[in-house]
Parts: structure tokens; C-alpha cells; sequence
């Protein structure tokens, strides 16, 4: 009976040790292109982030991006108090947001990967095609006498916050601004009421989004004219990608990954890899201006 205990023994510890080694086998690394981390989102950018991860995880069969998305305002608490130390936004951060990681003295790296355009869109019917920079700005600050309405996706978005810092208020006026919910019911409300203008990313404008798309034939963007004595002063500029490379048109956002991880990992492997050529050249194609412009290379056929 002895020798028949000490056996199921030594057979319990040689199972218990062949399944340690199973799961040490079945655990990723934590690489720059392994592992797993997680990415808050500027929702106004969700849509290029989606094609980016798709493409980055196709390289990498063992990285796994997870993304949190949602308004600027929503999303940034958990970045600043370290929840999620990564994030994408349209601005660097501010000396206050920077607090928590200056204490645990974990460096932060903020990398450019695109540049946004916000595009102003009316009514298909609208016979007006073009806004100036100062319009714009005299309806933020509610002393507009032209009778243009500005329509925004909503009341804590990046896009609403880059117009007020513009036109440096602090609140909207009580007319002239209106909020919705998303980006998809501006160009629906916009569409079907021919006196509003519509803000919203470019992105929006140009993706396969089912929901609108019986909607994008009845809107067209506006020519924005900027302040005098600012580049794109001399015309009116749509938000074409030419136009948001050259920095003609007046309403450009950088797009910015900020990793605050503290570590070279997943993280670090993926803001670099929105700057590699396969990176810029899903922005390029996404139609907002990317970082860097990619070399073309010719092959010169000798045909004599």
C-alpha cells in the first residue's frame, strides 16, 4: 500500500509539473510586438485606430490592442490618474495633466501619427459654399449677425473644445450653437435642415459608415477662408487632404498617441509601428494627412 501511495504521489507532482511548463509555454511575452495593452480613444478617431490595430495585429498574430473609446472628457480622467496610461487625442497634454506620472517619475512620449481636418459641411441645397475663419469664430462667441447656426456632435467632444479654444470662450452662447450625440447625427440633421452647418472630422466624411451613407449625397463641405495674415488667407480651402498636408485650410488638429506605460512593451512597439511606413500609409489612405510623407520610389525602364 506504501509503495502504491508514493507512486500516485510521484505521479500527481510529475502531472503538476508538466502542466506549469504547458501554461509557461502558452504565456505571450510582453514585447513591443507581443502582449497585451490597452488604448483610450478620442472617439472622433475611433474608425482610423480600428483599421490601424486590424493591420498592426495581422503582423503581429500575438499583440492584442485593446481600445477604450469615448469623448475627450469621458476618457481623459483615466489617463491622467493612471488607470490607462495610454491614449489617443487631438492635443499634447496640459503641465496639470501631467501630475500623476510626474510623482511615480514615469516618463511620458507623445508621438504625432496624423493630421485631422474639421470639416464644415451644409446642406446639398444650401447655395452658400463658403465661411471665413472670423464668421466662424463671431458665432462661438455669440456676436454673429449673419444668421449661420453651427451644429456639433456633443457638448464634451475634442471638436467643440478646439473651437472654443479658438475662440477663446469659455461657454457657448444661448444661440447660433447647438450639441447633438454623434458624429452621424450632425450630417443627418444638417442634410435634412439646409440653414445649419455641421462640424465634424473629415474621417466621418469619408469612411463606409452604412448609417449615413443615403445621407452624404444631400451635404457637401464648405471653402473656410483663415484670418488675414495666416496661412490659407488668400481663398477658400475645402479640407481636402492637399490641403490639410499643405496646412492650407485653417481647421487642422494634430492626432497624438501619449504612452505614459513606463516600460518598452506593447505600447511603445505600436506608437512606433503608427509611424512606420504601413502605419502612415493607412492614414494616407484613411484621407487625413499623415506625419510623414512616404518617399515614392520609380523604376526607370530602359526602352531601347
Amino acid at each position: 500500500m506504501k509503495r502504491f501511495s508514493i507512486g500516485l504521489i510521484v505521479l500527481a507532482l510529475l502531472i503538476g509539473v508538466g502542466c506549469r511548463k504547458k501554461a509557461k509555454k502558452n504565456v505571450i511575452a510582453e514585447t513591443r510586438t507581443s502582449g497585451k495593452t490597452t488604448l483610450l480613444v478620442d472617439e472622433s478617431f475611433a474608425r482610423i485606430l480600428d483599421d490601424q490595430i486590424m493591420v498592426f495585429k495581422s503582423d503581429y498574430p500575438d499583440a492584442t490592442v485593446k481600445t477604450i473609446t469615448g469623448n475627450e472628457n469621458k476618457i481623459l480622467p483615466d489617463f491622467i490618474n493612471g488607470k490607462v496610461p495610454m491614449i489617443i487625442l487631438s492635443r499634447m497634454l496640459k503641465p496639470g495633466e501631467e501630475a500623476y506620472y510626474k510623482r511615480k517619475q514615469i516618463p511620458i512620449y507623445t508621438d504625432r501619427f496624423a493630421i485631422d481636418g474639421i470639416a464644415l459641411i451644409t446642406s446639398a441645397d444650401n447655395i452658400d459654399t463658403t465661411i471665413t475663419v472670423n464668421e466662424v469664430l463671431d458665432i462661438l462667441k455669440g456676436t454673429s449677425t449673419s444668421g449661420k447656426q453651427l451644429v456639433f456632435d456633443n457638448a464634451y467632444s475634442s471638436t467643440i473644445r478646439y473651437f472654443t479654444d479658438s475662440a477663446k470662450v469659455k461657454t457657448l452662447p444661448k444661440q447660433g450653437v447647438y450639441t447633438l450625440q454623434s458624429n452621424n447625427e450632425v450630417i443627418k440633421y444638417v442634410a435634412e435642415h439646409p440653414t445649419y452647418i455641421g462640424v465634424v472630422g473629415v474621417n466621418w466624411l469619408l469612411e463606409s459608415n452604412k448609417d449615413i451613407l443615403s445621407y452624404l449625397p444631400k451635404v457637401k463641405t464648405m471653402g473656410v477662408k483663415n484670418l488675414k495674415g495666416k496661412k490659407g488667407d488668400d481663398a477658400y480651402y475645402k479640407p481636402t487632404q492637399n490641403n490639410l498636408i499643405n496646412g492650407v485650410y485653417p481647421f487642422l488638429r494634430n492626432v497624438y498617441l501619449i504612452n505614459a506605460e513606463g516600460r518598452d512593451g506593447l505600447g511603445t512597439g505600436f506608437a512606433n509601428w503608427l509611424n512606420s511606413p504601413r502605419g502612415q500609409l493607412i492614414v494616407l489612405k484613411s484621407g487625413l494627412g499623415p506625419h510623414k510623407m512616404l518617399a515614392r520610389e520609380f523604376n526607370i525602364k530602359n526602352t531601347k
